[in-house]
């Protein structure tokens, strides 16, 4: 065998006689295993022994391309294409480097060219295809994709292809159309309906997904992502039992994924099973311990149960991985304040705010923390940071009245009652909730009940 004989010179130093179809031979073998560098040794061997052969150094040219080497492939393919025009090699690598160099219309057209010459264009029509993509020109890549479909039934690159353009351009009903059209002539083909379920999924028509998924498996019991898919639909359509069933069976054609255990948690979860869905997640955090997602739902799922510890012990686990997330902090705060840790809910809220996380309930929930806490100054500030954003809002100028009153700035506190009660009269109560001894205040008390008069 040529790779053996070759691979046992270069072991021994010696140095063999191959004729140029054994070396192309080599060379393609190490390109189809990515091992580039025993390539490059071949062609270089290759073209010492054989320094006239075309289809060598045409092999030459897509290992100096690969290595970014343009300059020194244009050179050496306008070596080539001067003995050999016409050579559909030539035209294919001249393409490529014009591509590599982002010039895609002058690709296109350079593969137009080769078209006169070739014997089988569907490589050309795909390598359009993909040049047309690249601009963005959806249709006219659907239109060579189309092409190598008619031509080979079974190019399911084309067609991943073709259903990518429609799906770039919004228009899953096209899709429909051109995946039916296509089952027609090929209904055996699990790869299609997958396809054309995915597109009714879109459209949320759940039923007409799920018959198409059914299809799928049907066809191949083996095909992991028809199961995937007809799950999710289940899911859905809220058949929870059977979407399980459906991830369970993923579970036992493959190796498990942490994907698959968390959907059956959260299936498992919507049925109101909490400690069924809990031994999933955690079977999802053992399978990929830095996937934050399953922290939180294991953190939610405690929630949840009342079982805050532990739901706290998961929330940090989800932060640690991801420190970023305004969400994780926000439960985290939460959390710890069911547990009255009220110093870790205050760092908790003001990292929100850090993290851009501007809701009013974030800077509620903060000023109410330091009001409790006695940092009335505190509260104060981030209650005018609330109220620059949410400028006509009760609950902040309620808060503004009774702290303004705390800190003895009585006439900043009347006018931020009346801003309150002209809002929202009947939330006052939440004075006499945060602020009792403001409440109990006499010009308090009669600004509320002549409000109080003149809304009845």
């Amino acid at each position: 065998m040529p790779v053996s004989k070759f691979e046992s010179m270069l072991k021994t130093n010696s140095v063999y006689f191959f004729d140029a179809t054994e070396f192309e031979y080599i060379i393609e073998h190490y390109l189809n295993i990515g091992k580039h560098s025993l390539a490059k040794k071949a062609v270089k061997l290759g073209l010492e022994q054989h320094p006239s052969s075309i289809q060598l150094k045409l092999m030459q040219v897509e290992l100096l391309i690969f290595d970014g080497e343009l300059p020194s492939a244009i050179q050496l393919l306008g070596e080539i294409e001067a003995v050999e025009p016409h050579n559909d090699e030539v035209f294919i690598q001249k393409a490529t480097i014009l591509s590599k160099k982002n010039k895609h219309k002058e690709a296109i057209e350079v593969l137009k060219e080769s078209l006169e010459y070739v014997e089988g264009p569907e490589d050309i029509w795909s390598m359009m295809g993909m040049e047309y993509l690249y601009l963005d020109d959806y249709e006219n890549a659907r239109l060579n994709f189309a092409k190598c479909i008619d031509v080979d039934y079974e190019d399911y690159s084309s067609l991943y292809n073709i259903v990518y353009c429609f799906e770039m351009e919004q228009n899953s009903e096209e899709a429909i159309k051109f995946l039916n059209s296509y089952i027609d002539k090929n209904p055996y083909s699990e790869v299609a309906w997958h396809q054309l379920g995915r597109q009714y999924f879109e459209i949320k028509m759940y039923n007409k997904a799920l018959e198409s998924f059914d299809y799928a498996v049907i066809i191949d019991e083996a095909f992991i992502g028809g199961y995937l898919e007809k799950a999710k639909t289940l899911e859905k359509l809220e058949k929870y039992e059977d979407a399980i069933d459906n991830y369970l069976i993923t579970l036992e054609l493959d190796d498990p994924t942490a994907y698959a255990y968390i959907r059956i948690g959260e299936c498992y979860e919507k049925l109101g099973n909490v400690s069924t869905a809990i031994h999933f997640y955690k079977k999802a955090v053992h399978e990929d311990p830095l996937l934050d997602r399953g922290w939180m739902m294991l953190t939610n799922a405690c929630y949840t149960n009342k079982n805050y510890p532990k739901s706290l012990y998961y929330v940090n686990k989800a932060i640690q991985i991801d420190e970023e997330n305004a969400l994780y902090w926000r439960k985290y705060g939460d959390i710890n304040l069911k547990l009255n840790f009220y110093e870790e809910a205050v760092k908790a809220f003001y990292k929100c705010i850090d993290l851009g996380d501007k809701e009013i309930e974030i800077y509620v929930a903060l000023a109410d923390i330091l009001l409790f806490l006695g940092d009335f100054n505190d509260a104060l500030v981030v209650l005018i940071k609330a109220k620059k954003i949410y400028k006509e809002f009760a609950e902040i100028e309620y808060r503004l009245c009774g702290l303004f009153m705390i800190l003895d700035k009585e006439e900043y506190s009347l006018t931020h009652l009346k801003n309150a009660l002209a809002i929202d009269y009947e939330y006052n109560f939440i004075i006499k909730e945060l602020y009792p001894t403001v409440f109990q205040n006499i010009k308090v008390k009669e600004i509320i009940n002549n409000f109080k008069r003149v809304v009845k």
